[in-house]
């Protein structure tokens, strides 16, 4: 994976950050610049944490699933984009409440990281050990700042585009396991 297609796949995966992030600033009466960073470290920082979980779990049972990788890397990645999809044209409004404490970030964070864990898994068959440095940091530091953003945002504007937002984080996680399938089989090469 290259570094555009790293930081797409970054951009796809914190969306659903970005939209709870954008539900916390509705949620929020008197938003301050600490609420902001508070947002994006938990955010930021587990959804760079977990790909490095995935890809340790990925590599311990790689030599089992060798052989299917790139199928796997496809149904992973197609599944959580798919449902970002569907998340995305759902009638149902789940919007965060405005406590910024440590349990209510901490679940959170947690419950928008959980593709970033499969993510991760993928990226135990299609990266190589000196590419995850990159790519978490990568992971990490777009979701921070459009977690950040995405409270701003949330407390200004409101909820206005948080399902556009999650069905172009669909799109692309789609479209990248895509690629990955593609390229494996010798449809297309990059």
């Amino acid at each position: 994976m290259g570094f555009i297609e790293l930081f797409l796949l970054a951009i796809g995966l914190s969306m659903d950050a970005f939209a709870v992030a954008v539900c916390k600033g509705l949620a929020t009466t008197s938003l301050k610049f600490k609420h902001m960073a508070i947002t994006g470290a938990w955010f930021g920082g587990f959804q760079g944490l977990m790909p490095v979980i995935g890809f340790l779990l990925g590599v311990t049972f790689k030599k089992y699933i060798e052989a299917y990788d790139h199928w796997i890397a496809f149904v992973l990645l197609g599944l959580i984009g798919a449902n970002m999809i569907k998340e995305a044209f759902s009638k149902e409004e789940e919007c965060a409440d405005a406590s910024f404490g440590i349990k209510t970030m901490f679940v959170m964070a947690v419950a928008t990281s959980i593709d970033a864990l499969a993510v991760g898994i993928s990226f135990a068959m299609v990266l190589k050990i000196e590419q995850l440095p990159l790519a978490v940091l990568l992971i990490g530091t777009v979701t921070f700042i459009l977690s950040a953003i995405g409270v701003k945002i949330g407390n200004v504007f409101g909820a206005k585009h948080k399902s556009k937002a999650e069905f172009a984080g669909g799109i692309i996680l789609f479209l990248i396991g895509l690629k990955i399938l593609f390229e494996h089989l010798g449809i297309i090469e990059f």
